[in-house]
């Protein structure tokens, strides 16, 4: 049966009996879950014995005028959800008990890797992601824990805060799951009108009609992969989007030196389609 805590303690209480036996993994969400979230919840349920699903919109990781107070809440459903897929424990703390003091004056920041991409048109929003990732490693302690790789620069930068704060914890980046017509599930989706959800499919076969080229044409120059960008851009935006980024760099999101052929790139895209800021990538 799954058990729900708002509690730090009552969390920490339920799940110290379990720790000299068992494995423990942490699934981190906002709610408002959908079948992407599953998918991480089913990865954890393979990698670890006890399951503990959060719940928490985060409001340090919210930059001024966004969507903060309109983010989908919506627990009751999220709850009936987890408790079908046999999630141990649901933490859904208030943002009274997860920040006693707000805004928090402690702050856990990952440097120039959060500076770039969604970091440049949402300068705090990686500072938020790594204090509410912090607390969450160190109310939990799991021994796993599952993020999405929809959010693939958040990956990257939980991966350094592991290594670099000696947390010992296995990370899994889950696959993105997409619709049937290849949009990346995410709970923004649904501020698209219909004719945005026709057109939002798109932003996903721009991208892996990107990476063909990446894998079919000789790239020997930053020069010259940026001009596959340029023209990849220009035909995202006449689909419809307002491109924020499209980058393609190496996969800890360094800028690609080495052009020879057995290096690994990822494709970086966030594009606005009306109110809806979209995400997506796409390895090479």
């Amino acid at each position: 049966m799954t058990a729900t805590f708002t509690s730090i303690l009552d969390l920490r209480s339920a799940l110290e009996p379990h720790r000299a036996q068992k494995t423990i993994a942490l699934v981190p969400t906002m709610g408002n879950l959908h079948q992407g979230h599953i998918s991480l919840v089913k990865l954890a349920k393979q990698q670890a014995d006890i399951v503990v699903v959060s719940i928490f919109v985060n409001p340090t990781q919210f930059g001024v005028g966004e969507d903060l107070d309109s983010y989908p809440r919506t627990l009751d459903a999220d709850s009936k959800l987890l408790a079908v897929e046999g999630v141990d424990y649901i933490f859904a703390p208030t943002v009274e008990e997860m920040y006693p003091v707000m805004p928090p004056p402690t702050q856990v920041l990952a440097g120039e890797i959060s500076q770039k991409f969604c970091g440049q048109s949402r300068p705090t929003h990686f500072d938020g992601v790594g204090i509410v990732v912090t607390k969450l490693f160190n109310i939990v302690q799991p021994d796993v824990a599952v993020f999405g790789k929809k959010d693939y620069q958040q990956l990257v930068i939980i991966k350094q805060i592991v290594r670099d704060l000696s947390y010992d914890i296995k990370l899994i980046g889950g696959p993105i799951i997409r619709a049937e017509d290849g949009l990346a599930l995410s709970s923004r989706n649904q501020y698209l009108s219909e004719n945005e959800r026709t057109i939002a499919p798109l932003l996903n076969k721009h991208i892996r009609q990107l990476a063909a080229s990446l894998r079919d044409e000789k790239i020997n120059s930053q020069t010259q992969l940026q001009a596959l960008i340029d023209n990849m851009k220009e035909a995202i935006n006449q689909s419809g989007f307002r491109v924020d980024y499209l980058e393609v760099v190496n996969q800890d999101l360094t800028q690609i030196n080495d052009f020879t052929d057995d290096k690994a790139w990822v494709i970086l895209v966030a594009a606005w389609l009306g109110k809806a800021r979209l995400l997506d990538n796409q390895e090479v």
